[in-house]
């Protein structure tokens, strides 16, 4: 018995790494029957031949997964957004972090184009409404040489806004990947992007997944009550609510909205939170 991790999945092959060595291998039916898929990411035990070739026996327990792309044990997301063209979203971007946070996951935060902005007012407000996260501010297609120290030791996952360049970063990051990329359609002001499996690289001491990314998210995975430990700040009042349990929408005497209110926490991020907590509440109620 073997134990490697996967780090390719296509077209029902399974490609585990073990050392130096990369194995093909199928999963056992027993998989299926309990409707349970190995992801890119998984560890898993694996018996093999002299081939280089084997099957799964048993997947280790994930610490999170993420359904596209389909990758598991994920430890740093890397939520990608232009300061313009397309306009930088706050709503966007504190729907990505809390996302992340959601799944346990590290957000660093990439603001790409910063050569096309001329308020720097801005770019001041997105440093100060962030200051609790990793944040890289990088020209259009050249890299933040800084950003290339976040690799070791962890896997790296691609998200943000569409049209913002991740196939463009990734390119740059790494070179040998050479995905396809499209230019943004002005009339839509959206990109587009095309790949076909997921795949980790070695980057720096540190594995990323080859797929562009994804921008579409959504908060079936949470129940409404947690959304509030996905805002970090949040946690620092939590504590000094009247009612244990508040969620901090319409409960007198909560310290969160007098945080808002005297300036401690930022508007735009009570906002968001409050209209991801409406869309979680109304979907629960639907289904």
């Amino acid at each position: 018995m073997q134990t490697g991790k996967i780090v390719k999945a296509l077209a029902g092959f399974y490609y585990v790494k073990d050392g130096d060595d990369v194995y093909q291998t199928r999963a056992r039916g027993i998989f299926r029957k309990r409707k349970l898929s190995p992801l890119v990411g998984d560890i898993v035990d694996f018996e093999s031949d002299n081939l280089k070739e084997g099957t799964i026996t048993h997947i280790h327990d994930r610490k999170n997964s993420l359904v596209r792309p389909q990758v598991a044990n994920v430890d740093q997301l890397l939520i990608t957004m232009s300061i313009k063209n397309p306009n930088f979203s706050f709503y966007l971007m504190d729907r990505f972090i809390a996302y992340s946070e959601s799944h346990g996951i590290d957000p660093v935060l990439i603001i790409t184009k910063i050569d096309l902005n001329s308020d720097e007012a801005l770019q001041d407000k997105i440093k100060e409404t962030y200051n609790m996260y990793d944040i890289f501010f990088t020209e259009k297609d050249t890299v933040n040489e800084s950003l290339k120290d976040i690799f070791p030791n962890k896997l790296s996952v691609l998200a943000g806004q569409t049209g913002v360049g991740k196939s463009t970063l990734l390119n740059t990051l790494l070179p040998e990947l050479n995905l396809e990329t499209n230019e943004i359609s002005d009339k839509l002001n959206r990109g587009k992007h095309t790949t076909r499996h997921v795949e980790l690289i070695d980057k720096n001491g540190g594995e990323i997944a080859d797929t562009p990314g994804f921008s579409t998210i959504d908060f079936t995975h949470i129940e409404k009550e947690d959304l509030r430990f996905y805002f970090k700040e949040f946690n620092d009042y939590i504590d000094n609510c009247k009612f244990r349990g508040c969620v901090h929408i319409n409960e007198p005497k909560c310290a969160v909205k007098e945080a808002v209110n005297n300036g401690d926490i930022k508007e735009s991020r009570y906002n968001s939170y409050v209209e991801i907590y409406e869309e979680i509440s109304n979907y629960k109620e639907r289904y």
